[in-house]
């Protein structure tokens, strides 16, 4: 994926989400693909896939190259990019960049069961061992 990309311009809404997962997971996949990747949870006109995809496109997170009559279209942003954007941008609103804000807001407001506590106190204990 793009090392240089902006990860600070990245705001992705739940459909481009959609999109973008499919093209996360397939690697490659032409407009008709994509609409038929997502009929089960949501049913696209193929026009409304080919315009979102081309907005993407613009934006400079997919490339497209034409094969035949289909364009194919290929991420060139990881989801782990789009990830670090977004919760950022989150981070950064709503919690004035403070990450033990965001972690104390999501352990009050989510039900977090023992297995999932002991895995956050695993991650902070590697943290703090990688800070030395």
């Amino acid at each position: 994926m793009d090392d240089e990309f902006n990860s600070g311009d990245v705001s992705l809404s739940e459909l481009q989400l959609s999109l973008m997962r499919v093209l996360w997971q397939r690697g490659e996949a032409s407009t008709a693909e994509v609409a038929e990747a997502l009929r089960g949870e949501r049913d696209l006109a193929h026009t409304t896939v080919a315009t979102l995809l081309t907005r993407l496109e613009k934006r400079g997170l997919l490339a497209s190259r034409r094969e035949g009559r289909a364009l194919l279209y290929t991420p060139l942003v990881s989801e782990a990019e789009v990830q670090r954007s977004m919760v950022g941008s989150l981070l950064d609103r709503l919690f004035a960049g403070r990450p033990s804000a965001l972690v104390s807001h999501l352990l009050d407001a989510r039900g977090v069961d023992a297995a999932e506590l002991a895995e956050l106190q695993a991650l902070l204990k590697q943290r703090k061992g990688d800070a030395r």
